[in-house]
């Protein structure tokens, strides 16, 4: 991510004097404070924080609300709420709006910048995942079916994209669970699908059943590997895959994992296929310090 910038927004000039003095002191830039709604409000579109760290407790307002009024300005500000209230239901409310991380005053400048380094870490992990997984599966593909058929395959170009697209007819979807959710798709027709059993097993196939064991198996394979790489490449992520499932028939549609899912032809002697995979930010961690309720 860019570098952190930050506003600080709190009732008690001691509190800002506090927090951005922690800040600065280890190299964070403060751009902007305010005491109120509407200081945040105007001081948030000038100086483009992309942290904000927020008191409950304002006059007229309280720091769940002002969230979501940043929200309405910028979806991606991270808030950290630093409060001397802190209870079930505000901590509740506070995962609900997706706030990432909760400190109760006093405020310790651990606790503040152990928080701060999480964010800021788990930003650059997200950039080198979807900077790397794609070639790492694309090549768990190419592997998996040189092992299986004997056989090479190409890929077109990568491309992004979160349109639906039409299936050939058989498409397998793998789940894939971590520190980021992701999905891998393969989809090809099921001329392409049965060739490939064929090959396999070095005879004709027994029909739908055995086709649809084969490209679950094969899609498997390829998810397990490629997740297996990234998670050596970085043991944060904890990748681990969710049983395939398998969709088959006339008039089906691929609906990609969004923005950040990429998209390739493969061509084999078997016939042309397509690799789906993405990965997105998960927002269901909420980081505190004392987790007791």
């Amino acid at each position: 991510m860019d570098k952190a910038k930050f506003m600080i927004v709190d009732d008690s000039p001691f509190s800002i004097a506090v927090i951005k003095s922690i800040l600065e002191d280890n190299g964070y830039d403060v751009v902007s404070t305010a005491t109120n709604k509407t200081e945040m409000l105007q001081n948030v579109i000038d100086s483009k924080p992309n942290f904000v760290t927020m008191d409950m407790t304002l006059p007229g307002t309280n720091g769940l609300e002002c969230t979501e009024l940043l929200r309405d300005i910028d979806k991606n500000i991270k808030v950290i709420i630093i409060s001397s209230l802190k209870d079930k239901e505000l901590l509740k409310n506070a995962y609900a709006l997706k706030v990432s991380g909760y400190i109760q005053k006093p405020i310790d400048e651990e606790e503040l910048l152990n928080i701060i380094k999480k964010l800021i870490d788990s930003d650059k992990i997200y950039e080198e995942l979807q900077n790397t997984q794609f070639n790492i599966f694309k090549e768990a593909f190419a592997d998996g079916i040189n092992k299986m058929t004997k056989t090479i395959v190409t890929f077109g170009e990568d491309s992004k994209n979160s349109k639906s697209e039409a299936s050939r007819g058989v498409s397998c979807v793998i789940g894939i669970i971590g520190s980021f959710p992701g999905r891998l798709i393969i989809d090809m027709s099921m001329e392409t699908a049965s060739k490939i059993t064929d090959t396999i097993f070095n005879r004709e196939n027994k029909g739908m059943d055995e086709i649809i064991n084969v490209v679950s198996e094969l899609t498997n394979i390829i998810a397990g590997n490629g997740c297996s790489v990234l998670n050596r490449k970085n043991s944060v992520l904890g990748l681990r895959l969710s049983p395939p499932t398998i969709f088959y028939g006339n008039s089906l549609h691929i609906s990609q994992t969004g923005s950040d899912s990429y998209t390739t032809k493969i061509f084999s002697e078997f016939g042309e296929m397509t690799l789906y995979v993405g990965f997105s930010k998960s927002d269901k961690q909420l980081i505190q310090t004392n987790p007791y309720f």
